[in-house]
This record gives structure tokens, C-alpha cells and sequence, in this order.
């Protein structure tokens, strides 16, 4: 092996594994791929993926059909508690790579950027790797610093992290959240993680639905294999990497990767244009009834929401208007694949930690450019009344911070669950009372 992943889930074998799949020298990289967490259906998925050795239907669906293709990336499998098997890949010199696909919350950063320490899964971890630098924990920023250290014991030499989740420079914000880690259980381990790990920064792109029972029927059907880890994606696909690599590395600019001296103007249009767009539909849209995109693509209002987003979002992108506008004609034909079930409830997970990079940014631009609009707040307004209990069910890693202050007359839930979300903006007299009078109109849908 010479790639370690950490999040086993739908989007990384539709990305990453198939980017390295289709790498010219695929045959140099196999992947140890381990579940971020144990749970029963991790459990399910990588017993599954461990009956077919790893292989995999992937399933890439577009308006006009399907086409059928085995990724055969991924030559381990392994449980997010097999913590054995991690420090062993993390010592070995032959590895050299690790990505990363745990979501945003996975990455328990605080307020500030940096780690939360005041996490009550960050400190047992803390004091676990204190009494031993590569006891098992829990947390993902403690199982990147436990394999380091083992990696260091080793003297197995540099490798590079590659982070690819929706977090703005997440390069430099995974670096923060190690070394504020790595800082608290042992000085000496941080000095080497400074000197032997670095951090690529990347933008991903590729929408990965869940996978129904249809569709595993639909890869027997035109294969006669009974696929039981089968995944489903879209045509379209984006991978934009920036950052020097400490030893070698797949060949992924052969698949159509994008290396790059500066990630940020292509994570901003995404982040934005894309993944705003996304939230839009995922609170808005459910609150009138929608179940997917491309359901609620059908419905004129939610286009002319969509429109309106995407003309404040995309007036303070720095990369060419004609390119925006492409990238935005490609947004609505891939929003609108009737045949890609992509679930507004599942977009709308964790929306707390989603909002502050996808929406928040694009407010205080117009805010700033004295254009504040309804269309603007809305996203904000729809999320206040997805708390409040409207539309997709909220399942959120910081439901306990924003449901106390959910309950109540809107006016004064408004003010609470924007200071809960963003202290600085809920200062301002303007934003909370468009959201309010955003939020008495979608209440009244």
C-alpha cells in the first residue's frame, strides 16, 4: 500500500479512488481505505466491499443512461477501529499519502479555526495519546497524530496529507487542527509533524446520492454481477489540487485533476455557487415539499430563488464572468438530471458547519456592497425555519448548541440562532430583519 484513506464513504469511491483508478501509474498506488467511524452501516459497507476484494460498480448516471464501471483502487479494507492496522500503514515507508474524506464536522474545529478543545471526544483523546502517542482514539485529528507519531518511532520519513472536504484552504486548516493536537500531548511530536507532514489544499466536486435497492438491481441487470457496494454519481467531476508533495504521489492530472498554484478562486465558485446553491434547495426547497434536486429543479419559484442566488454569489468571484457563466449553465444541467436522486435531506445535515463557508461569505460580500436582498438571506432565512422544525428533518453535529434557542416567537429565535451561528453578523440590525421577514414568508408556503 502506498495511500491511506480515512472516510470510507459513497464520495470518496466516486472521487478520489476513481481518480486514482484512472491514474497513468494506478498499478504503483493501492489504497488502504479505513471508515472514519464504526458504526453498523460502515460495518455493512465494508463487509461488503471486503466479500468483492474490494471492487466496486460505479454507477455514472446521466440524462440519457448509465455507464457501468469497476474501480479497483482499493486493495484494503479496514474499520475505523482497527487501530492496529492504521499505525502499521502510517509507519510504513512505502506509504506516502493520505486523503481524507470525513465531512466538515469531522474535523472538530472550534469558533477560531483551530481544534475545540473543549470537546469532550478531543480531551479523552488528548489524554489517551499523552500516556501513549498511539493509543486508540476516536477522533480523526487523533488518529492522523497517533500514525504520526508512529510514523516518527518508525523513522519512516515525510508524506502528505491531502484534506478533501468542503473547508475553505483546508490544507492550512487541517495543519491548524494537528498541530494544536499534536501541541498538547507532546512538543517533540509537533516539532517532527512541522518538519515531516505536509498539507496539499484541494476542491472536490462530484455529486454522490445514496444508492437505492434500483440501483444495485440496475447493475445486475447490465452486468450479471450482484454488486453489494455499488455507488451512483454524476457525469460531471472536479478536482483541483494546490501544495508541494513530500515524496511521490498518483499521477491524478491524468484523470483530469487540476494542479494548481492557487485553489481559492475554484473553491469559492464552488463553495458558493454550487454548495450555496445546494443549501438553498436543501431548506427551501424541502420546505415546499421537495424531496430532491431535481424535483425541486421542476419548480419555477425555486428557480427564480436559484437565479437570484446566483447572481449575488457569483458578482464576487474573481475567476473570468464567461467562465462563471459556464460553470453555472453546467450547475443547472446537473441539477436538474431527473435520473440523479440526490436527497434534499441529506444535503441538509449539518448545517450549522455548512452555512458559515457556503452562505455566510456571499451575505456579508452584498452586505458590504450595499446590495442586500431577500434573495441573499433567504438560504439563512430557510435554515432558521429548518431548526424551528420545517421542511428536512435536522440531523446536525451541533443540534445542541442552536435547538434551545429554536422555540418561540421567530423574531426572537432569529436573533438567537444567528448569534448562536455568527456573532458578528447578528450585530447587524439589517441582516436580522431581512431574515426575519425572509423567514414569516417561506413559514407561510
Amino acid at each position: 500500500m502506498r495511500l491511506v484513506h480515512l472516510g470510507l464513504g459513497n464520495f470518496f469511491r466516486a472521487h478520489q479512488a476513481w481518480y486514482t483508478a484512472n491514474a497513468s501509474n494506478a498499478a504503483e498506488w493501492g489504497i488502504a481505505a479505513f471508515t472514519g467511524r464504526s458504526t453498523k452501516r460502515s460495518r455493512a459497507r465494508v463487509a461488503a466491499l471486503r466479500s468483492q476484494d474490494g471492487l466496486y460498480t460505479l454507477i455514472t448516471r446521466a440524462a440519457d443512461g448509465d455507464r457501468f464501471e469497476v474501480v479497483r483502487s482499493i486493495a484494503r479494507i479496514h474499520l475505523g477501529d482497527e487501530h492496529a492496522a492504521w499505525l502499521a500503514y502510517l509507519a510504513d515507508p512505502q506509504v506516502q499519502v493520505v486523503t481524507t474524506t470525513i465531512t466538515e464536522a469531522g474535523y472538530l474545529r472550534g469558533p477560531d479555526g483551530g481544534l475545540d478543545v473543549d470537546r469532550a471526544e478531543v480531551t479523552t483523546d488528548i489524554e489517551a495519546l499523552r500516556a501513549d502517542a498511539m493509543a486508540p482514539v476516536s477522533t480523526a485529528p487523533a488518529k492522523l497524530v497517533a500514525g504520526f507519531a508512529a510514523r516518527r518511532l518508525a523513522g519512516a520519513g515525510p508524506l502528505t496529507v491531502v484534506p478533501c472536504d468542503n473547508l475553505p484552504g483546508n490544507g492550512a486548516a487541517v495543519a491548524q487542527v494537528i498541530s494544536d493536537l499534536a501541541e498538547r500531548v507532546d512538543p517533540e511530536l509537533l516539532r517532527w509533524i512541522r518538519d515531516n507532514v505536509l498539507y496539499a489544499t484541494t476542491m472536490v466536486d462530484r455529486i454522490t446520492p445514496e444508492p437505492t435497492p434500483e440501483d444495485f438491481a440496475a447493475v445486475e441487470a447490465a452486468t450479471g454481477v450482484r454488486d453489494r457496494a455499488a455507488i451512483v454519481t454524476e457525469p460531471f467531476t472536479e478536482w483541483v489540487i494546490s501544495g508541494e508533495f513530500a515524496a511521490d504521489r498518483p499521477r491524478w492530472e491524468d484523470a483530469g485533476a487540476i494542479f494548481t498554484t492557487d485553489v481559492a478562486p475554484f473553491e469559492n465558485r464552488k463553495l458558493w455557487m454550487l454548495n450555496g446553491a445546494h443549501s438553498l434547495l436543501a431548506y427551501a426547497g424541502s420546505i415546499r415539499g421537495h424531496v430532491t434536486v431535481a424535483d425541486a429543479m421542476r419548480d419555477p419559484t425555486c428557480l427564480r430563488w436559484l437565479d437570484e442566488w446566483w447572481v449575488a454569489s457569483s458578482r464576487h468571484l474573481s475567476l473570468p464572468a464567461a467562465e462563471n457563466a459556464a460553470y453555472r449553465a453546467a450547475l443547472i444541467e446537473r441539477f436538474a438530471n431527473p435520473r440523479m436522486q440526490h436527497r434534499l435531506d441529506q444535503i441538509a445535515w449539518d448545517g450549522s458547519l455548512k452555512l458559515p463557508i457556503r452562505v455566510l461569505p456571499t451575505v456579508r460580500n452584498e452586505l458590504a456592497a450595499g446590495a442586500l436582498t431577500s434573495g441573499v438571506v433567504r438560504p439563512l432565512a430557510a435554515w432558521v425555519c429548518h431548526v424551528r422544525g420545517s421542511g428536512a428533518k435536522m440531523t446536525d453535529a451541533r443540534a445542541e448548541d442552536f435547538l434551545p434557542f429554536a422555540g418561540g416567537p421567530l423574531p426572537g429565535a432569529v436573533r438567537l440562532l444567528l448569534r448562536a451561528l455568527d456573532p458578528e453578523l447578528a450585530e447587524n440590525e439589517a441582516v436580522v430583519a431581512a431574515v426575519i421577514a425572509e423567514a414569516r414568508d417561506l413559514g407561510q408556503l
